[in-house]
């Protein structure tokens, strides 16, 4: 499988974190030293997550080679939504008039985008698809409760497009060498250990602890699995980036790794935690910084719970 084009889109508008002071209590040095984050971006009044990832698409059509209705797949892969029916998929689908595509939606907490390339490589086994589109949009601050000190200060909001083929299309594609996914919702505590229910509380996050020690375990667990897989070894890696939920989770996972931080590329300083769209938009955002030929692995973790890991070579 292989990227053929990349697309994001990030909201202008920036919360600093001497925002929270009066909503929750906390100071900006407390959040700095917890989480990394200094700001995070916010979606505007009038956008949404059809919105943003109708941007994120338009983004990567600006510098894909062929006619984005050559796509036979489109999968949105994210937790937020504006529409559980109307889903993005076939927002995309209508605004770009592909025709006689299939169009789904899957959700696996923050781990969404990367179970959404596993689905695509099974549409492509099948031979029921050869290009596909796999967006993600979360607009988190739709749903959060900035007075909630355990996670409101956390969330930011942004979207990801990938073009996906079977076959190679340009030399500028980037190859995927594997995918890995897992679900661990029998673990610690679960699919309770972050939530988002809309109509109750929204987005929140009743045992950060536990989620933090299960992301910096199953990360590392899925980077190994996929690179065991790929017959690979963590030192053939040139850059890890994870899923940005804390940057205090990345220094762990580098420590447990024996890795330098500067082997991992983040943006959660700030954008703050935008999600499963998180880990996919530091790759798009830093591809022209890497070298041709380097290997790139994206580990995340889902409050499910699950994980994943896939590897990628320029």
């Amino acid at each position: 499988m292989f990227i053929n084009s990349m697309g994001i889109y990030v909201p202008s508008q920036r919360v600093a974190n001497d925002h929270f002071l009066n909503v929750n209590g906390l100071t900006s040095e407390w959040i700095e030293q917890r989480t990394g984050i200094k700001t995070r971006s916010k979606a505007g009044e009038d956008e949404n997550v059809d919105t943003m990832a109708i941007c994120a698409v338009e983004d990567a059509v600006s510098r894909l080679d062929y006619d984005p209705k050559e796509v036979g797949l489109i999968v949105a892969a994210h937790y937020c939504a504006y529409d559980t029916v109307a889903t993005v998929a076939h927002k995309v689908q209508r605004h770009l008039g592909i025709n006689g595509a299939k169009a789904v939606y899957a959700s696996s907490a923050c781990s969404s985008f990367i179970n959404g390339l596993e689905i695509i490589e099974g549409y492509f086994a099948m031979g029921k698809a050869d290009k596909a589109l796999l967006i993600c949009s979360e607009h988190n601050t739709y749903y959060s409760n900035e007075s909630d000190p355990k996670s409101g200060h956390l969330w930011g909001d942004a979207a990801v497009a990938y073009f996906i083929s079977k076959d190679r299309q340009s030399e500028s594609d980037l190859k995927i060498i594997d995918i890995y996914t897992e679900g661990l919702g029998d673990l610690g505590k679960g699919p309770g250990g972050v939530c988002l229910r809309p109509k109750e509380d929204g987005i929140t996050m009743p045992d950060g602890r536990d989620v933090f020690i299960h992301a910096c375990r199953y990360m590392i667990h899925a980077l190994n699995k996929s690179l065991e897989s790929a017959d690979l070894t963590k030192d053939d890696i040139s850059k890890y980036i994870c899923h940005q939920a804390n940057k205090r989770i990345v220094a762990q996972v580098a420590h447990q790794l024996d890795m330098d931080m500067d082997r991992f590329i983040n943006n959660i300083e700030e954008l703050g935690n935008t999600g499963s769209a998180s880990a996919a938009l530091v790759l798009a955002q830093n591809i022209d910084d890497i070298r041709k030929g380097d290997k790139i692995a994206l580990m995340v973790f889902g409050g499910g719970y699950s994980c994943g890991c896939f590897i990628v070579e320029k």
